[in-house]
């Protein structure tokens, strides 16, 4: 590997790991303001749902990208077929897509829940005092990682069987997405 390719990839490790901090600091942020507001176990708990369902959700994206075909997409966008050109750009990157669905949304996901299922578990403490609070967290933790656990690894069955018809309704909110604000997500790259 020459000094150049070992500069951009530690440049690249580098830039999401601090995109990564920000992205997590804010939606962590944003979860914590949530939960304490409404001060609800139930809501805290919905929340706790939502957001282990968006890193399964994220994690099919990201494997399906890595299993889609591209001639299905390079026919359609020749065909001018709204979102196959973005389709194209997503396989086209697909390391980069796989790395910010499954590791970066993946991974700021597992860190949320867990942060939540802990306020979940102090919060029941506080309302239920002879409570034993090890066993309530370790409770917690089994429930958050049999879910996020087995949601994953049904997701992944889902995204290798169906990744072309994912990736293309994935690039399909793409497109608009670029429509809406006027900027390419992703360059072409060959």
């Amino acid at each position: 590997m020459s000094g150049q390719t070992k500069k951009n990839i530690l440049i690249s490790g580098l830039l999401v790991a601090f995109l990564t901090f920000f992205m997590a600091l804010l939606v962590s942020l944003g979860s914590e303001a949530l939960v304490r507001a409404v001060n609800s176990v139930l809501v805290a708990f919905t929340l706790l749902l939502v957001i282990i369902f968006l890193g399964i959700f994220f994690d099919i994206v990201g494997t399906a990208v890595t299993a889609a075909e591209l001639p299905p997409f390079n026919a359609r966008a020749a065909k001018k077929i709204f979102g196959a050109k973005q389709g194209v750009k997503l396989i086209h990157n697909a390391d980069i897509v796989a790395n910010i669905c499954n590791d970066v949304i993946g991974d700021i996901a597992g860190t949320l829940s867990g942060a939540i299922g802990a306020g979940i578990v102090i919060t029941l403490n506080q309302e239920i005092p002879n409570a034993d609070v090890v066993l309530a967290g370790a409770v917690m933790t089994s429930l958050i990682a049999a879910l996020t656990v087995g949601g994953k690894a049904m997701g992944k069955k889902i995204a290798v069987k169906n990744a072309d018809n994912i990736i293309f309704k994935a690039a399909k909110v793409v497109a608009w997405g670029e429509d809406l604000c006027g900027l390419e997500l992703f360059k072409s790259r060959k």
